[in-house]
């Protein structure tokens, strides 16, 4: 049985969104749609929603309408609705733990860094163990047009962007699209250097030819086992949150990494996937990885 594709609603605009692009990657995916919905009772709400039933009734009936609306547009598509009395955060996460993306809506672009995300989607994308995809408001399929690039941002060793690298080649197949995979790099400070680090860039011909091997390599079994998607080797020098922006035009969908584990603070998002989020001009999917 293979794991769904899971919307999180709550009759936002943003949030219908989000569960448009869900529903057209499952048909790509040819995966089931779950639509989750999690409530709160609202003992200040409207007088015609005033009683616990009521405001049930009626976020049963915004989450129908939606799904008719998905099925409308994908008759094929199956769909699944849960809708749950509790907290968003936690009961989003939960339904991560068993589906193959998690699917939320961003409010977009304001003038309040920082504020953009909502704290549910921040505590969702920081704690949920599968990836998570931000869309936001106004995201239409025109935006996944021919010619689009799934981008994705490698790091460090093979190893370490591979469930990044493996959702941006998947998703690149089942759209037609090819990657940009972009490793990012800067001059390392004096007490950073060693005399190994300085043999393996002097056995490259440098820092950047240095950067340019360790993509490729970190992109081969990628290549392999996807051989007809195009793939752009994108190395440059600067932040990894700025160049990856400087490409998120072209993108119809950016891929970034985040840590898994948890610090001492509790669980962080990463100032890349954090920049990333808040900038971007295209729905950002954050995967986690150890």
């Amino acid at each position: 049985m293979t794991v769904p594709i899971t919307a999180g609603v709550d009759g936002t605009d943003e949030s219908l969104a989000a569960l448009a692009w869900a529903a057209r990657e499952a048909v790509r995916r040819d995966r089931e749609l779950r639509v989750v919905h999690a409530w709160r009772f609202q003992p200040n709400a409207a007088p015609e929603v005033a009683d616990r039933d009521a405001q049930e009734r009626w976020v049963r009936d915004s989450v129908r309408h939606a799904v008719a609306t998905v099925a409308e547009r994908h008759p094929a598509l199956a769909v699944t609705t849960e809708v749950r009395e509790g907290d968003p955060v936690g009961t989003l996460v939960a339904a991560g733990a068993d589906t193959e993306l998690l699917v939320l809506g961003s409010r977009g672009h304001g003038p309040v860094v920082g504020f953009l995300l909502g704290s549910v989607g921040r505590q969702v994308i920081a704690e949920a163990a599968c990836p998570v995809v931000l869309v936001r408001a106004g995201d239409e399929a025109s935006s996944e047009a021919a010619g689009r690039e799934i981008v994705v941002g490698q790091h460090g060793e093979p190893e370490d962007s591979a469930p990044a690298l493996r959702l941006a080649f998947e998703t690149a197949a089942a759209r037609g699209a090819g990657v940009r995979a972009v490793r990012a790099w800067t001059l390392p400070p004096v007490f950073a250097f060693s005399p190994g680090s300085l043999q393996l860039a002097d056995e490259a011909g440098g820092l950047e030819p240095y950067e340019k091997k360790a993509l490729a390599a970190a992109l081969a079994p990628w290549r392999e086992r996807f051989p007809d998607v195009p793939v752009v080797e994108h190395v440059e020098m600067g932040s990894a949150g700025q160049v990856l922006l400087s490409v998120s035009g072209r993108a119809q969908l950016m891929v970034v990494g985040r840590r898994a584990h948890r610090t001492a603070v509790g669980a962080r998002i990463g100032s890349v996937a954090h920049g990333v989020l808040h900038h971007a001009d295209c729905p950002v999917a954050v995967v986690p990885h150890d």
